[in-house]
Formats: C-alpha cells, structure tokens, sequence
C-alpha cells in the first residue's frame, strides 16, 4: 500500500468529496518519507505504517477543514508537534500563510527544514508557549483560522485559539468523543472568551471507524486582556 494507491482517492472522493492532485500526492509521499527517517532520533509520531499516515495524519488532518475557504487567509496552528494539521493544510492551501507554533524547538527544527525540502514557502514558525502569544500584540486579533488538534481539554483549547483570531475568524478544534454536557460548559466558556459555538460535525476516520468531532467556534466579540491567562494557568486552573 501507498500514499497514492487508487483505493485512497476513492475513499478521499467518497467521504470528503475532494481529490488531491499528482503534485499534492507526492509531496505527501515526501512528508511520509521524512517523518520516518526523522522519527529514527527525534520523537515526532507513534504512527509509522502507510495506513496509519494516511488515516491518522493526513486525512485526519484535512477531514475538519478541507471545506473551508483559506484563500489568502492567515491560519494558525497551535501545538503542531509534527506538523499536523499545519504541514498537511499548507500543501493543499498553498494561497494561504501558515503559522506552526510548538513548544519544542526540535520539533519546530524539523518542519523548518521540512518546508525547505518540500518548497513550502507559505509556512512560518514559532518557538513559543499559546499563552504568551495570545498576549503577544503582533498575534493577539491576527489570524483568519486557528487550528488545534489533541492538544488539552476544550475549555483550554477555547483559551488558546480565541484571543489569536479576527473578529469573526474561526477556531477548529480536533475533538475525539463528544456529549451534550461537554458542548453546553464548552458554549459558556466560549462566551465569556467572546466566542460561539456555531457546528458540531462528527465525521469518523474512514479505515478504522476512530471517533472524531470537529468543533468549529466563531469569534463574534473581543476577547477581555485577561485571556489567555499567564504559562500554565489554562491547564491547571481551566475555565468552566
């Protein structure tokens, strides 16, 4: 099995309505090619088989947004690890500006050179911690989209992506399983960050059946100064 076997552009056509090109294809295979060898010295995935790359990484990763228009738009990705979601959204969406934040520098080391070897030239990167970025005036009500995939709870999630977007910018976050209790303190928390839950899609990996929602918030007021809270706070103390 392949990144480009013709089974694959079946179950793309099939569950999101969307091909990627030859071109998309192979630069996939490349990204697959350099996460192996990379992950020989430095800890970037437990994913090493074609089936899970392609599931876990790749359509995983595009599942949530591949519908949404980032033409031009700036789109953060925060906790991007590997360079999941941000990696794979930059090759497809190559109009729009990328900015992959991590807190670990050789993580952010190796999707530089990364973006060297696939000729990425709409990804930028950043060393640094979502709380102090939120604070950061050259961030803070800058971004179209905010990306953020396994990272903490929502109520912390909700923290970190909010005081980076636009009025009217959108946070998707990359949720496994999901209730009606979770949604309502997640809807309070999103209010008091200014906020709003617009849609809940549940949309299942389509090799294994792995839970998956993707939760998509609009930004419809500021956020107080207050939010994000200082390093550490969000998680030990979260909203809610």
């Amino acid at each position: 099995m392949n990144i480009s076997a013709p089974h694959l552009d079946q179950i793309w056509q099939n569950t999101l309505n969307w091909l990627p090109n030859e071109q998309q294809k192979e630069l996939f295979a490349q990204l697959y090619q350099e996460i192996l060898a990379t992950n020989q010295y430095l800890n970037l995935t437990r994913i090493t088989t074609v089936e899970e790359f392609w599931e876990k990484n790749l359509w995983d990763s595009l599942a949530p947004v591949i519908h949404l228009n980032f033409s031009d738009k700036k789109v953060i990705d925060i906790g991007t690890g590997g360079g999941f979601p941000g990696v794979v959204g930059a090759i497809i969406f190559n109009d729009a500006e990328f900015c992959l934040i991590d807190s670990t520098t050789k993580k952010i080391n190796f999707i530089n050179e990364l973006a060297i070897q696939l000729n990425l030239k709409n990804i930028i990167t950043l060393v640094e911690r979502a709380e102090n970025i939120g604070q950061n005036k050259q961030y803070r009500n800058n971004f179209d989209y905010a990306l953020i995939r396994a990272v903490a709870e929502t109520s912390v999630c909700l923290e970190y992506t909010l005081p980076l977007l636009k009025k009217d910018g959108i946070a998707v976050l990359y949720r496994g399983n999901w209730n009606v209790e979770e949604e309502n303190k997640a809807q309070k928390v999103a209010h008091l960050l200014g906020g709003k839950i617009i849609e809940v899609i549940n949309k299942n990996t389509p090799l294994n059946n792995y839970t998956r929602h993707n939760i998509y918030v609009q930004k419809v007021a500021k956020t107080s100064k207050e939010y994000p809270r200082p390093v550490g706070k969000p998680v030990k103390y979260p909203l809610g």
